[in-house]
C-alpha cells in the first residue's frame, strides 16, 4: 500500500469474513419468489455500521429491487453516505455475480473510490472497486459547473 488512505480503507480479514457472512444471510431473506434468484448486500459504512439489504422482486417485475439498492437506501434512510465496502452474493455456479447498471450507478453516486467484493455461497469472493464496475462514470461531480 502506498498511501495511509489506502491502509485506512483496507477492511481486515475478520471485518471482510464477517461482511461476507452478513451479505449470505441477506441473501437467505431475499423475496424472490418469481426468479427464485436471491442475492444479498452486506455494506460498511465508514462509521463501522454494516447495512443489509436483499432483493425484493414483485408481480410488477419492474418494481423490483436490487439487494445493492435495498442496502444504499436503508443506508441513507438512516443517515449514512460514506461508504468503505459492500459485499455482494449471489449463486451462479462458477462466476461471481456483479451488480446490474442500475446498481453500478447507485454505488457510484456515493464515490468511485470504495471496494466491492463479489462472494459465493462457499464464501469465496473477489475483490474490484466502484471504478472498476463502471469506468468513465457519470458522477455528482459532472453536474458542477
Amino acid at each position: 500500500m502506498s498511501s495511509l488512505t489506502e491502509a485506512k480503507k483496507s477492511l481486515s480479514e475478520s471485518e471482510l469474513d464477517n461482511l461476507i457472512i452478513e451479505s449470505l444471510a441477506a441473501r437467505d431473506r431475499a423475496y424472490c419468489p418469481y426468479s427464485k434468484f436471491s442475492v444479498g448486500a452486506a455494506l460498511l459504512t465508514e462509521d463501522g455500521t454494516i447495512i443489509k439489504g436483499c432483493n425484493v422482486e414483485n408481480a410488477s417485475y419492474g418494481l423490483t429491487i436490487c439487494a445493492e439498492r435495498n442496502a444504499i437506501c436503508q443506508a441513507v434512510a438512516g443517515g449514512r453516505q460514506k461508504f468503505k465496502a459492500i459485499v455482494i452474493s449471489g449463486d451462479v455456479g462458477d462466476k461471481f455475480i456483479t451488480p446490474c447498471g442500475a446498481c453500478r450507478q447507485t454505488l457510484v453516486e456515493f464515490g468511485v473510490d470504495w471496494d466491492v467484493y463479489l462472494a459465493k455461497p462457499n464464501k469465496q469472493y473477489c475483490k474490484t472497486t466502484v471504478a472498476s464496475l463502471i469506468p468513465n462514470s457519470f458522477t455528482p461531480n459532472d453536474l458542477i459547473s
